[in-house]
């Protein structure tokens, strides 16, 4: 049995390894002077309609390639071409439920599983042995009920939140599922998420989640995935926005009288104005490439500090311009071919850069702030 599904902040955030050499050149052609919005919806609507081959491999993430299709087509203001009630039961029918209330207690996760291979059929006696919900599905899940409008507290808030408490951990931090994982800040911005989505915090313990978040900041000012490890852009995204819907941080904090803070402003904000590379993207580490997806979890850091409007935008521009693809979506380097991941972060890049025919993006959560009802400082 798999005991850790892929999930949205994975491809960047732990895959250092992969991250050494330079990028290889294709053979794609020139890239495109402006943002092809139509290329885009294209894109996305293949990707709701059909899953290309490449993408099979991953069927366990399914719940979280359409979360990066759904709410992308909601950014490109393109979300009439979804079924919207479809889509809701759809999602639904991955909610993993306990057979009683006693349940809740023995340590498994409520949430929502990733995929049909992940939803194990009961045995004879109908017992279930494992349900493997998700902590990143059910973020993703949740993300899409909101994107499609669907009234969350209408769902069974209560077996989530209650066993969402059985994957913290005693240093606050949170597993994925309820054994065999790994325990890191992605988790903490997820149950995090989770919480603020269904406007109801009884699923964590802030406090404890918010001291070890504290203990993630380096000497540097940046955010490693865990206490002692190397300021990442993924990492500090979700550090900086858990603390934010956990509401420890304001919003704009650049912008305020008051110059206290449980974390050190001044070291973050200079380490991630250093993250914008001389050819205009951002790194998410010192001394790496520039990556479509950092323009995101670096400028979702700077847009919620109030730092955005120092970085140098028409430079921003000109790089993820590089990295749009002539088939629609961006990819992770310039001149690549485009894949769901980068394509999503590449919308939310260009909405925090106010590109015309865009939603509006809430930093905190990701998505639309127009899908993010009451969203933290907007």
């Amino acid at each position: 049995m798999a005991t850790r599904e892929w999930n949205p902040l994975d491809f960047d955030i732990g895959e250092e390894e992969d991250e050494e050499g330079t990028p290889s050149p294709s053979s794609i052609s020139p890239p495109l002077q402006y943002f092809d919005r139509d290329r885009h919806v294209a894109f996305l609507e293949m990707m709701y309609n059909l899953m290309p081959h490449h993408y099979q491999s991953q069927e366990i993430n399914r719940l979280t390639l359409a979360f990066f299709t759904i709410s992308g087509l909601h950014l490109l203001r393109a979300l009439d071409r979804v079924d919207k009630d479809r889509v809701a039961d759809w999602v639904l029918s991955f909610q993993a439920h306990p057979r009683s209330r006693a349940e809740l207690k023995i340590g498994q996760f409520y949430g929502f599983h990733g995929s049909r291979t992940s939803q194990f059929p009961p045995d004879e006696n109908g017992v279930s042995a494992r349900n493997a919900g998700h902590l990143a599905s059910t973020y993703c899940a949740l993300a899409i009920l909101k994107t499609v409008g669907f009234n969350l507290l209408t769902i069974d808030k209560e077996s989530i939140l209650i066993s969402l408490r059985n994957l913290q951990q005693p240093d606050g931090s949170f597993m994925p599922v309820d054994v065999g994982a790994e325990t890191d800040l992605r988790f903490v911005y997820c149950a995090a998420a989770i919480c603020f989505m269904l406007e109801d915090w009884s699923g964590m313990d802030r406090e404890k989640a918010k001291e070890y978040i504290l203990k993630c900041q380096s000497y540097d000012g940046g955010f490693g995935l865990m206490p002692g490890l190397e300021s990442h852009g993924g990492g500090t995204y979700c550090a900086v926005a858990s603390l934010r819907l956990m509401g420890y941080i304001e919003d704009d904090l650049l912008s305020k009288t008051v110059t206290s803070s449980i974390i050190n402003v001044p070291l973050l904000l200079d380490w991630c104005m250093q993250r914008q590379a001389i050819d205009g993207g951002f790194q998410g580490r010192a001394n790496k490439p520039s990556d479509t997806c950092y323009a995101f979890w670096i400028g979702a850091v700077l847009r919620i500090l109030g730092g955005y409007k120092f970085i140098d935008k028409i430079a921003l521009h000109r790089f993820l311009l590089t990295c749009q693809s002539e088939f629609g979506g961006f990819s992770k380097y310039p001149r690549d071919l485009p894949d769901i991941y980068h394509a999503y972060y590449g919308y939310t890049a260009f909405s925090l850069l106010e590109e015309p025919g865009l939603n509006p993006l809430c930093a905190e959560l990701g998505m639309t702030d127009l899908t993010a009802i009451d969203c933290i400082g907007h």
